[in-house]
């Protein structure tokens, strides 16, 4: 594992993410979680449904921060590499390359310049060509539209893979959830680990979904996909045991007993997660009814500990 993951997956990372149970606030109050063995249970089901969805998408989306950082480069030439630059120019983890470093200055200041920050999303598959209408909600914010500018019909790769997160993010709590999570990573991220990949997916999409915020922040670390989807198998099972020790006054070490059972778990789901990365139409789908309807049940709840 990269040693900057360890850091990102700290839960002392200022990124929010301890005011997040994952569920588990809900299940404790509807007494589905309420010892060791229940909270056992309930884990391994997350880590194979949300979890391992989320794996998926943090693999592809470290694998797209990748692609970004070598392949929108100036167009080869003799003596450089296949990337079109210079050995000592090629992208390293984390960092773009001159001309992609360019290209996303160049970005950036026609946006600005259009007052436009968020790129139409579609619902298509890469690599087809996509020109369905933006979602009414993405018009609505627009500031393009509102200024009376034309929807643009070239999608952006991180709108692209933001749309298929919302398509497989069933409950409108979750997808609130999963935003401001990634919000507050990506700030944070920008800041440890500053890349020009951040700044484009910032500038692309202020509040991504989180699986794109760490797949893209794994990769400013220097972290591969598989431990990009690792850290999101992490996440997905220590952040709700964590909560269930607080809300039910558990044995802290028997949280972290089981949780050392679930090792092999995460092991597996990662190394399943960068199967479907190169493709993102072949990106799982998992649902998991009994976590959406956990969720909408704790965004109307009037008293709660947890944000969700």
């Amino acid at each position: 594992m990269h040693p900057a993951l360890l850091l990102l997956t700290d839960s002392r990372l200022p990124a929010g993410g301890h005011a997040h149970s994952g569920g588990t606030e809900r299940a404790v109050a509807s007494g589905a979680v309420h010892d060791v063995p229940s909270l056992r249970s309930f884990l391994r089901g997350r880590l194979h449904t949300a979890g391992t969805l989320a794996s998926a998408l943090t693999a592809a989306a470290c694998t797209e921060a990748a692609r970004l950082g070598t392949s929108r480069t100036e167009a080869p030439r003799a003596g450089t590499s296949h990337a079109g630059t210079s050995p000592a120019e090629a992208a390293r983890p984390g960092q773009a390359t001159r001309g992609e470093a360019a290209r996303i200055a160049a970005r950036t200041a026609t946006t600005e310049a259009a007052g436009a920050a968020v790129h139409a999303p579609s619902v298509a598959h890469v690599p087809a060509p996509l020109t369905a209408p933006r979602r009414r909600d993405e018009v609505r914010r627009s500031p393009a539209h509102l200024n009376g500018a034309q929807p643009t019909n070239t999608p952006d790769p991180w709108v692209l893979l933001d749309t298929e997160v919302d398509a497989r993010t069933a409950s409108p709590a979750q997808r609130d959830a999963s935003r401001t999570q990634g919000r507050l990573l990506l700030r944070v991220a920008r800041r440890i680990w500053p890349s020009p990949i951040l700044d484009d997916l910032a500038t692309t999409i202020p509040s991504p979904h989180h699986p794109i915020a760490l797949g893209a922040t794994a990769h400013a670390a220097g972290a591969t996909p598989e431990e990009a989807a690792l850290a999101a198998a992490y996440h997905a099972v220590t952040g709700p045991a964590t909560a269930a020790v607080r809300l039910l006054g558990l044995d802290p070490v028997a949280v972290h007993a089981l949780l050392a059972d679930l090792t092999p778990d995460l092991t597996a789901v990662a190394a399943q997660a960068c199967l479907a990365a190169p493709g993102w139409e072949a990106l799982p789908a998992y649902s998991s009814p009994a976590l959406d309807l956990l969720a909408e049940q704790h965004a109307q709840a009037t008293v709660r500990l947890f944000i969700s």
